[in-house]
């Protein structure tokens, strides 16, 4: 298959979705209020000061942004179920209202439900990197086939990295997976709570690994919908998901040419070369559709979205042959995964800047610009449309604070946890969520035969869905692993 050039690297998009027990008395002086902009009148918003430092717990703090729907049933109110979203870097404030809005009754009745943004992103204490905006996606559009040298990239990302550090260098070596884990643990203890439940999808479900192995007996119900295994972020983790686009992406191709009408070809191979000349047709200048400039960006971003979830297959493939023929697409896809409109302080590059932020921050990446070159020659010849890209260099070449800030999962003595997952994942690979369903001892991991992320509960599967629900409704785990 010809190389795909513009691929956007690490454009995890995915959308993380997150007898009665009264709660325990909360820190003094947490003050609930409406939520601004929420649809529900009912959401509450509030803020958890925690430090910057947790090694100097008494300097700087910061804000941890926070809301709340209480549980719709007293009398079965057993404790609260904490989310946040994805990335890093994705909102996690609102998604209790979307939650609520999918979750059955049952549940409902027991949780409060509990969103918050990580640290340093959207709401709480946001960073920049100093950008008018984002890329589509997150980081830089990355062109190995020639758009830009390699030299070019190399300069390209010790920009951006000095760009951070100018603009939020305060932050840089606080903004790691282990503090976010952290703050969880000052947001149970601002809500009165001796233990928290969670539910967290992609990173947010690395994010929970993580805060039960610091916090194994603060541990209730966790469900981590497609973790990443934080053992290996975040270098490995790019290099070892490489395989996943490959198949992603032809099964995409396939799709498209399996079901006529979009004009891209008779098989995957001549779709997938359909779909390199759009790109390049836009790299070469902006296309004209619907009253919008497509960049090579842009597109190359939908088709990440494309490969990454199987149930927008039609919508991806008619926005793209819509774009290629100058109209309107019928199913616009959200792009910037970034600041809301309408929440006031929040840098316009927020998500990019966190999402730099901690996948530079968990771990040191290689500092030799020599390995990347390899890589990307390596990755080339194995996997010629994606593996240049996900193997090229980025800021976390020249980060300003590089250290091994990782939890190993190795020695985890939480309860067993829910962790679901699609065997073809392409964002987050399979191999994923069964090391973290190993390590922590107990676990149970729940899979569905399909090419989607984070599937619960959006993607509809009734067993993954019922297995979920009915483990926060009682805390009984499945007997056995379950493949539905």
């Amino acid at each position: 298959m010809k190389r795909l050039t513009y691929v956007v690297l690490a454009a995890v998009v995915a959308v993380a979705v997150g007898a009665g027990a009264p709660a325990s008395a909360a820190r003094p002086g947490l003050r609930w209020a409406a939520c601004p902009g929420a649809a529900d009148p009912g959401l509450q918003c509030t803020t958890v000061k925690v430090p910057l430092d947790y090694h100097q717990p008494g300097g700087r703090s910061i804000d941890i942004a926070v809301s709340r729907l209480p549980a719709t049933d007293p009398a079965q109110r057993r404790g609260v179920l904490l989310t946040t979203g994805g990335g890093p870097g994705g909102p996690g404030v609102q998604l209790p209202e979307e939650l609520a809005a999918v979750l059955p009754p049952q549940v409902r009745a027991r949780y409060d439900l509990i969103g918050f943004d990580i640290r340093f992103a959207e709401q709480s204490t946001p960073i920049s990197c100093g950008q008018p905006g984002e890329e589509p996606g997150g980081f830089w559009v990355r062109d190995p086939a020639g758009l830009r040298s390699f030299i070019a990239q190399v300069s390209e990302a010790r920009r951006y990295a000095q760009a951070c550090a100018a603009a939020s260098g305060w932050a840089l070596p606080h903004a790691t997976t282990a503090n976010a884990a952290r703050d969880m643990d000052e947001i149970r203890k601002a809500l009165g709570e001796a233990k928290i439940s969670y539910l967290g999808g992609s990173y947010a479900g690395m994010l929970g690994a993580t805060y039960s192995t610091l916090f194994p007996d603060r541990v209730d119900r966790f469900v981590l919908d497609s973790p990443v295994n934080g053992d290996a972020a975040w270098r490995q983790f790019e290099l070892s998901r490489t395989p996943a686009f490959e198949t992603g992406l032809a099964a995409f191709a396939a799709w498209i040419a399996d079901n006529g009408g979009y004009g891209f070809g008779n098989n995957a191979t001549e779709v997938a070369a359909n779909i390199e000349a759009l790109l390049d047709l836009a790299a070469a200048a902006p296309i004209e559709a619907g009253g919008h400039a497509w960049t090579a960006g842009e597109l190359g971003s939908l088709v990440i979205v494309g490969i990454f979830f199987e149930q927008y297959f039609p919508y991806v493939a008619a926005d793209l042959a819509a774009v290629r023929d100058g109209s309107p697409p019928p199913v616009p896809m959200p792009l910037y995964p970034s600041a809301r409109p309408g929440v006031p302080g929040v840098p316009a590059d927020n998500h990019t800047a966190v999402n730099t932020a901690y996948r530079c921050g968990d771990n040191a990446w290689p500092r030799s610009t020599h390995t990347y070159l390899v890589d990307v020659y390596r990755y080339a010849a194995q996997y010629p449309a994606f593996g240049p890209a996900n193997a090229n260099i980025n800021a976390c070449a020249f980060w300003p604070s590089a250290a091994d800030n990782r939890v190993p999962l190795a020695g985890n003595r939480a309860p067993g946890v829910l962790v679901t997952a699609a065997l073809r994942d392409v964002s987050v690979p399979i191999a994923n969520s069964r090391a973290v369903a190993a390590a922590i001892h107990g676990s149970r991991l729940i899979t569905i035969d399909a090419q989607t992320h984070a599937p619960f509960p959006h993607f509809g599967n009734a067993c993954l869905n019922a297995a979920v629900v009915d483990y926060l409704v009682t805390g009984q785990l499945p007997a056995d692993d379950v493949a539905c």
